[in-house]
């Protein structure tokens, strides 16, 4: 049987100093903190989930949409619900090693996403960018991949500011199927 929602926060004893916060428990997130699935060097074979997601189905992958050079997949920790990211299947680090055709379809999946988060989840604007080694940022600098971030006019709430913690509105299988969808074709 669920328990009564109440007014007053639980206080539970062991947690630490008692306080009127309630705890919001993410332990899905200790994955992605302890580092769980990093690839342990920089080349492909060295456990690059990158270079692996294209063998696994769609619904496994969490693949939005698979073109020749590229694909579009779900962000498995995203930043905010329809986080997307485009990557190439052959694995570089650096955006200067695509070639002609990985660089004109990235681009080109990149404007794809865009539509298909609009369509799918009424998006008001991007972020939309990479963050080109480890010191920049990369959490896997050894393969390159461009975030696109949805966001909405008022997305920013207290929760990212006062608790670190993104409230994300529905399962990463249903939002890939939610954009897969949506997804323009030619």
């Amino acid at each position: 049987m669920l328990a009564a929602m109440t007014t007053q926060p639980e206080q539970q004893i062991g947690v630490g100093t008692q306080d009127a916060f309630q705890r919001l428990w993410t332990p899905h997130r200790m994955a992605y903190i302890q580092g769980e699935n990093k690839p342990t060097g920089p080349e492909a074979g060295d456990g690059c989930p990158f270079c692996g997601i294209p063998d696994m189905s769609d619904q496994d992958g969490l693949v939005v949409a698979r073109g020749r050079h590229v694909y579009a997949v779900l962000n498995l920790y995203p930043y905010n619900g329809g986080h997307l990211m485009v990557v190439p299947y052959r694995h570089v680090a650096d955006y200067t090693e695509l070639d002609g055709p990985e660089t004109a379809e990235l681009a080109d999946l990149t404007k794809r996403a865009m539509v298909a988060l609009r369509k799918a989840s009424g998006a008001h604007g991007f972020n939309i960018g990479m963050n080109q080694g480890a010191a920049a940022g990369a959490g896997i600098a050894a393969h390159l991949h461009q975030h696109i971030v949805p966001r909405w006019g008022g997305d920013t709430n207290f929760m990212p500011v006062v608790g670190h913690t993104k409230v994300l509105p529905q399962l990463l299988a249903d939002t890939r199927q939610m954009l897969a969808d949506a997804w323009p074709v030619d």
